[in-house]
């Protein structure tokens, strides 16, 4: 029986992986036939161009929305091989090394979970690629797998290890929002010191993190000096410079409360609710990290950096895949299934949005609607306070 139970084992990977192959062929078809205008990808490589003509970068506005640079200046440095692609070449790169960086994160937030098999991995790139996160970000061509990717990668390293930080101190100079796992880890050294005597570990991941992040930010300094002085003196404060706060694509505590209060601007509203669900996601994070939990830790730490971040397009909640893997192997099953439900339901996009700023005049079930994603991150960081407070609670493990 043994024998049997092992060759049947071995026949689900490639039967999951064909499932896998097909699911990312109509992915890809169904993106065609959608018209894709991978527009962010466009406005990367419309930054490369930039630095690399000597202009401007924070006075461009590209493509017919006339978009502009919100990232700092390394990211439009890695942006500028993208100059040496033509149009076509550049979107078929850019979905085909999405869909590659979407199975690395889903094997990291499988190995995150819990969960060995391999198996696992193709079926469930091949249904969770379909979340509406996931369609988004191939759909614009952004780069928050390439993000997340770091992260994870990160912090699946062992304590210790030589280049334990680096991913996040890249990805923080990308993207300013991983900078949170970095305060994570330092808050958790700390506590750790203060308590045992021994925070060493944390508080040298969080050094490396802090150096990658300085040493990539210097060098974009020394190769663009001007748009690194203004933008850490000006473009990183300016919130709206993003988009709308209360666009429906805005899935950020400050997008739920300006649509809630029928306001472009929350204001103290939302720095108040932001500052206090901030204190508690970290102090959550920090406790189950110190108490080995480290899938908890990881999974917090990324919902409440989307929470309090001023802008977190529904595209940037990529990070559902590790939140719904993690509830589904600790037992919270219809948590799991509710919130794969919620991405993969499109349910923001129901709602009047677009030019006109429909998104101030919502009523009560557009309001719920397009509150999906803050609400349900919410319910998560909720799950893991009570998870750290019954330490009991089953974990399903399957390894393999």
């Amino acid at each position: 029986m043994t024998v049997i139970a092992s060759l049947a084992v071995r026949r689900r990977a490639p039967v999951a992986l064909v499932a896998c192959l097909v699911s990312f062929a109509a992915f890809w078809v169904a993106q065609r036939a959608a018209q894709v205008s991978m527009i962010d990808l466009m406005v990367y490589r419309a930054e490369g161009a930039t630095v690399r003509a000597g202009g401007d970068l924070y006075a461009l506005r590209t493509t017919a929305a006339r978009l502009p640079t919100t990232y700092p200046p390394f990211a439009a440095l890695l942006f500028t091989p993208l100059t040496l692609l033509d149009t076509a070449t550049m979107r078929t790169l850019g979905t085909a090394g999405n869909l590659a960086l979407f199975v690395v994160f889903v094997r990291l937030s499988l190995r995150l979970a819990g969960h060995a098999r391999v198996a696992s991995l193709w079926w469930v790139a091949a249904l969770a690629v379909w979340c509406e996160p996931v369609w988004t970000t191939l759909r614009y061509g952004q780069i928050n797998l390439l993000v997340a990717v770091l992260v994870l990668w990160d912090l699946s390293r062992r304590p210790g290890e030589r280049w334990a930080g680096v991913g996040i101190g890249l990805a923080a100079a990308v993207k300013l929002t991983p900078a949170l796992f970095a305060v994570f880890l330092l808050v958790t050294g700390v506590v750790a010191r203060r308590r045992h005597g021994s925070g060493g570990p944390w508080l040298r991941h969080a050094r490396v993190a802090a150096a990658s992040f300085a040493g990539a930010t210097l060098l974009a300094a020394a190769v663009l000096p001007y748009d690194s002085w203004r933008f850490w003196t000006r473009v990183v404060f300016a919130a709206s410079r993003a988009g709308h706060a209360e666009d429906t694509a805005n899935q950020s505590l400050r997008g739920v409360l300006a649509r809630l209060l029928h306001t472009p601007e929350p204001g103290a509203v939302w720095a108040v609710t932001a500052a206090v669900v901030a204190a508690a996601g970290l102090g959550v994070a920090v406790a189950a990290e110190l108490r080995g939990r480290r899938a908890w830790a990881v999974t917090v730490c990324a919902v409440t950096a989307l929470l309090v971040s001023p802008v977190s397009w529904s595209h940037h909640w990529v990070w559902c895949v590790p939140v719904v893997l993690l509830l589904a192997t600790h037992a919270y099953r219809a948590a799991a299934l509710g919130t794969l439900l919620l991405f993969s339901s499109y349910a923001l996009w129901w709602v009047p949005h677009g030019p006109g700023r429909h998104e101030l005049r919502q009523n009560g079930i557009e309001l719920m609607l397009s509150a999906g994603y803050g609400t349900a991150g919410c319910l998560f960081l909720l799950i893991a306070g009570v998870t750290l407070r019954n330490p009991g609670r089953r974990q399903a493990v399957t390894k393999e």
